[in-house]
């Protein structure tokens, strides 16, 4: 343990603790812009300097360790002078658009700005004047908001494993884009967006679909439906003051109604039917033989992206069942529009998501038009809904609770605990579990799948065999679990793994790329409790024992893997060349 004084406060912490983070301990705040915690220091800023007491030498805190008998002085005049001084210089490089800029109000460089009282310029305005790159419809590249914090880079080389983003240039010249100045539609990139949530100014920020739902919800002749995934019932309420992992499940049922959609339904029922659909399949593989193993799930877009460019010899393991955004829209367009007598043509579908890629998902033409239209219309993450019931005066926290619309509506404990790393394979495994051997499950938890650790693994006997399973979330960490069964392919020995769920965010959905800003493995586990503790409190826990899903399968499919739910709820995918 390591003593010191700050500002005159006695502190102790473990050795290798920064000042910035031994500060927080004695409720001083240091002033950043670079850092996050998710991140590395990388001390690009400048802002978080700091004096040792009795000399003029200044240190950045992020990435300084505290020592012992350490004297630090956070802040006096000379220091706030200092990090002014930055703070404008910076801001001599930064456009002056504020009030049209998508992170108005949530931009940290904006919240120093004010902090310090920056009323003028005194520097000299230079701006870039780099076009923005809106190759993906995703997101935005505005490269005359970066600020040169590294962030993005950090997330999509160091934690994400991508490599699309990187520094080009020097000095005056110096910006962040795909290698050789590509268009980012143009480079690996695989649309997570953990650079837009990552990044402290809009320089980066989630192509906006708003206007295009909000002319739809004013159309007459449209029958508008919405449904909202899993891990956005835990995280919208961050928007409006509310705890992370707050369940606003019957409030967003509300306030999706008072928007004017005709319908609202719940993705986590189309998760069920990706359950039976996915358990069945992992059934037909372990016990029938009936394909490779290792089964890897498929339901993040950003995954299937990173698999089909970077890894195409894993093609032929990933389960053919679509994502259960994709499957509720189709389920909509057909079930749902047969049933109520509906012309399909007339129907607009809006999903809420926690991430940017769903977006790129609804362009996968061998998946999003099984319906004969287009499954699903237009895709809006948490950050765009908070921004839609804000523009309406919604008291969101004060609302009351509601029911969805129970066709496509209701939902198990295991459809809603897919927001979470983990929460796929554990819904899988306890229908597996029944499917195998004809009996429920005792213990339906899993906790060796549960928590944040990059990798996790369980091994869990069914019917006196060992089914072997790995969790990877944030796609970094994903190469090691694949190279494992390379290397048992390779040598022609079995796979040491049966059953693998990857999500490409760090936290899964919990923390997606389209989430609300500021995420810390704090509130992705506070994410991640809502859902659980949603399970918990349902009344039925087994995707398959969903009485709606069960109706849906009896009236509309027939059974899991029949030949109208693969012709409906499953698709293939294509071996590209690396970006």
């Amino acid at each position: 343990m390591i003593q010191a004084t700050i500002n005159q406060k006695p502190v102790t912490v473990p050795e290798g603790t920064s000042i910035l983070q031994a500060a927080r301990q004695v409720q001083v705040k240091i002033p950043t812009l670079c850092h996050h915690p998710d991140l590395p220091p990388t001390a690009a800023c400048g802002i978080c300097i700091v004096r040792i007491e009795g000399t003029k030498k200044m240190l950045r805190a992020c990435c300084t360790p505290i020592e012992n008998g350490m004297k630090i002085i956070t802040h006096d005049p000379e220091i706030v002078e200092v990090r002014r001084t930055v703070l404008e210089l910076i801001l001599s490089n930064h456009p002056n658009d504020c009030l049209k800029c998508g992170r108005n109000q949530s931009c940290e460089l904006q919240n120093l700005a004010a902090d310090f009282g920056i009323r003028e310029e005194l520097f000299t305005k230079f701006i870039g004047g780099i076009p923005k790159d809106d190759s993906t419809n995703a997101f935005v590249i505005e490269p005359d908001k970066c600020i040169h914090c590294g962030r993005c880079i950090e997330i999509c080389q160091e934690i994400q494993g991508v490599w699309a983003l990187s520094f080009l240039g020097r000095g005056f010249n110096s910006r962040f884009a795909p290698a050789a100045g590509q268009k980012v539609g143009d480079s690996p990139c695989v649309v997570c967006g953990q650079c837009a949530s990552h990044c402290p100014t809009g320089a980066i920020f989630e192509k906006d679909d708003t206007l295009k739902v909000w002319q739809e919800l004013q159309n007459p002749d449209t029958f508008c439906v919405v449904q909202i995934a899993p891990v956005v019932r835990v995280a919208i309420g961050e928007a409006f003051g509310m705890p992370p992992g707050t369940n606003a499940t019957g409030k967003l049922y509300t306030v999706l109604r008072r928007l004017g959609f005709n319908a609202v339904f719940d993705t986590s029922f189309a998760a069920d039917v990706t359950i039976n659909e996915e358990a069945t399949e992992f059934v037909e593989r372990f016990v029938n033989g009936k394909g490779p193993l290792p089964l890897i799930t498929s339901c993040c877009p950003s995954w299937v992206i990173y698999l089909e460019k970077q890894v195409p010899d894993m093609v032929d393991y990933f389960s053919s069942c679509k994502s259960p955004q994709q499957i509720s829209g189709l389920l909509t367009k057909t079930y749902y529009a047969e049933k109520m007598g509906i012309d399909p043509s007339k129907i607009v579908v809006v999903s809420i998501m926690p991430c940017t890629s769903k977006k790129t998902e609804l362009t996968r033409t061998e998946e999003m038009f099984a319906s004969g239209y287009q499954d699903v219309d237009y895709s809006l993450t948490t950050r765009e809904l908070a921004r839609m019931i804000k523009q309406t005066g919604k008291d969101f926290v004060n609302l009351p609770d509601s029911e969805p619309d129970h066709m496509l509506g209701d939902y198990t404990g295991a459809g809603v605990i897919f927001g979470t790393t983990g929460g796929v394979m554990e819904a899988a495994l306890r229908s597996a579990y029944s499917f195998i051997t004809g009996e429920k499950l005792g213990a339906l938890e899993f906790e060796d799948i549960r928590g944040l650790k990059g990798v996790k693994e369980l091994s869990v006997e069914i019917a006196g065999r060992r089914v072997n399973v790995a969790v990877a979330h944030g796609l970094g960490n994903v190469m090691s679990v694949l190279n494992r069964v390379r290397e048992a392919r390779a040598k022609g020995e079995p796979s040491p793994y049966d059953f693998i769920e990857v999500m490409a965010c760090p936290g899964g959905c919990a923390g997606g790329g389209g989430q609300p800003y500021g995420v810390t493995d704090d509130i992705r586990a506070k994410r991640a409790q809502g859902l659980y503790q949603d399970d918990r409190d349902k009344q039925f826990r087994l995707s398959h024992e969903n009485p709606y899903v069960q109706k849906l399968y009896a009236e509309f499919l027939g059974e899991p893997l029949s030949h109208k739910a693969h012709e409906l709820l499953h698709t293939h995918y294509v071996k590209r060349m690396p970006g």
